[in-house]
């Protein structure tokens, strides 16, 4: 009995020199459910990013391998290194350009489209090396990242809406409310109600009791279906391994490097502002800088690197890592505990097919409430300032990217700044970052299938 008490306080002692778990206020079991919290609700990018990337002509068994496998190098890093309860994944906006617009607009096979992101990841991998993204975010104005964060939280909430069946499509309108006759859109509203009520009462863990709760009512119900089995190995990899590597010499067409320098942009800007609005939700920010952000990027970009390796798009932080935060997660302990948790999945994979678009809809609609109470710290009183904001935080749900709104925010900042006599504050970072813009909305606009 000794024995065993010692070892816990062994390993409650190494978990508390690498996390620094009890100065940022937390607790050992408060950082695990919030990394568990964090995998649940996005945990559906297992499944969602074999089927866009199969339409590709991907092998989807090793698809689902290589995304779990680059989460659990992300995640890990992101926590040992950073110290940050950020999550990383496969991102779901280029895995849709890889196969929409590469692929199937462009012609362009699948082989020579991952030689596109593996060079990609070479260069991201590099300008993190050299801090060059660390600079650009630090220079970055303070409203602008908290519309960053709002954005970002009413995109999800979007994507929540959506995904639950209560946002649907319509061709006069572009957006409707959804049919209340799908059975399955009532498993999101009950969902909402459930996390409301728990959120309302302050109850710890909210979110994840909500998702489990959900997901009992729906296998209840009969809306979910039982897993068949519950154990299964992991599909092989060798479909996809190292097939960017082996098609380098399609570089040679020039065509390919505006493949690569989009998914360079747009997976730059993608990351940075996911990471500077969950830090501010995070009350990581300090003086507003993100401390440790190089290594925090460096994560980012040894994990996405390692996903062009094993034959997935580039990996991103997720606005998912919010429902982890908001249950309490504030170090790298949250980030290495969802890594954990796809690591198991590759074994356990049917057991998530119960975590469906309704079972998580719920908390990223909260959680998307959360995020948004940054626009209250916004100089709405200065138009110069208040108009860039406003079209950041709409630019992400009405483009359905988030790319596109951080765009808008840095292309109309400096001007309105300088036409306000403000020029000075203005730093010259985001000067460069215009052009940057005008240049990625340029190409974005004028390639194949865009």
């Amino acid at each position: 009995m000794e024995n065993f008490e010692d070892n816990n306080q062994q390993e409650a002692g190494v978990l508390e020199r690498t996390f620094h778990i009890s100065a940022q206020g937390s607790t050992v079991r408060r950082e695990i459910m919030a990394g568990l919290t964090t995998f649940v609700s996005m945990a559906y990018i297992l499944f969602v990013n074999p089927s866009i990337l199969g339409a590709a002509g991907m092998d989807k068994g090793a698809v689902f391998t290589a995304t779990a496998l680059s989460a659990v190098i992300g995640c890990v890093l992101m926590g040992v290194l950073a110290n940050y309860p950020i999550s990383i994944a496969a991102g779901l906006g280029d895995n849709a350009f890889f196969t929409f617009s590469v692929v199937l607009g462009m012609g362009i096979p699948w082989q020579k489209a991952m030689a596109g992101v593996f060079v990609a990841s070479v260069l991201f991998t590099i300008l993190s090396f050299f801090k060059i993204r660390e600079v650009v975010i630090d220079a970055i104005p303070q409203d602008l990242k908290y519309a960053m964060a709002a954005g970002i939280g009413i995109f999800i909430a979007f994507v929540g809406l959506q995904g639950g069946g209560l946002v649907v499509a319509d061709k006069s309108s572009l957006v409707a409310i959804g049919p209340f006759t799908e059975p399955t859109t009532w498993l999101t509203i009950a969902g909402i109600f459930i996390i409301g009520i728990l959120m309302a009462r302050k109850v710890p863990g909210s979110i994840f009791i909500g998702i489990f709760a959900t997901a009992i009512l729906g296998l209840v119900t009969g809306l979910i279906k039982m897993p068949t089995h519950l154990i299964s190995l992991a599909p092989s990899m060798k479909p996809t391994f190292g097939v960017g590597i082996k098609n380098l010499a399609s570089l040679a067409d020039i065509q390919m490097w505006a493949v690569v320098l989009i998914f360079l942009l747009v997976a730059f800007f993608d990351t940075a502002g996911t990471l500077i609005g969950l830090a501010q939700q995070a009350g990581i920010m300090k003086n507003n800088k993100m401390p440790r952000i190089g290594k925090a990027l460096m994560a980012d970009s040894v994990s996405m690197l390692a996903g062009a390796v094993m034959g997935t798009t580039p990996t991103s932080a997720y606005v998912e890592s919010s429902a982890g935060i908001a249950v309490g997660g504030k170090t790298g302990l949250t980030a290495v505990t969802t890594g954990f948790f796809f690591l198991v999945s590759l074994l356990f994979s049917p057991l998530l097919t119960v975590v469906t678009d309704q079972v998580t809809a719920p908390a990223l609609i909260v959680v998307g409430v959360l995020m948004a109470s940054s626009m209250r710290e916004i100089h709405w009183d200065e138009f110069e300032i208040a108009f860039p904001a406003f079209i950041t935080i709409i630019g992400m749900p009405l483009t359905y990217n988030i790319s596109y709104g951080i765009a808008f925010g840095f292309l109309t900042y400096p001007i309105l700044m300088t036409a306000a006599g403000r020029h000075k504050e203005v730093n010259y970072i985001m000067w460069i970052m215009l052009f940057v813009f005008v240049l990625l909305l340029y190409i974005l606009n004028i390639l194949p299938g865009n």
